[in-house]
């Protein structure tokens, strides 16, 4: 089997200072579980803080901040996002919503 490599999306940063790595591809728990999209859930990854929308989905919910969080369903990313403000800078996996916070420049296309 041929592995492509795909670059990690950035770190998604809120307006409110909460972070959190949000991956989606052949080796990270998301739907579908490939390298091409669209995804409907994405693998997140040690949230800047404890975030109660996250946790029916950590690893290890006893240390949340140092967890893993599997197959996240693109809307409670969503959800996730526009509770700390929106985004202010990072990238998402395709078809996941870009939700920036008022004044926060936009992603290049």
């Amino acid at each position: 089997m041929d592995i492509i490599k795909k670059e990690l999306n950035k770190l998604v940063r809120c307006a409110d200072g909460f972070h959190m790595s949000v991956q989606a591809r052949s080796t990270s728990y998301c739907t579908p579980r490939d390298n091409t999209g669209p995804y409907i859930e994405a693998e997140v990854g040690f949230p800047s803080q404890t975030e109660p929308l996250l946790l029916p989905f950590a690893e290890q919910p006893e240390t949340p901040t140092q967890s893993v969080y599997g197959y996240v369903p693109r809307n409670i990313i969503a959800t996730v996002i526009a509770k700390h403000g929106g985004m202010i800078s990072g990238s998402l996996p395709e078809g996941f919503p870009y939700l920036y916070a008022a004044g926060a420049q936009k992603r290049p296309i």
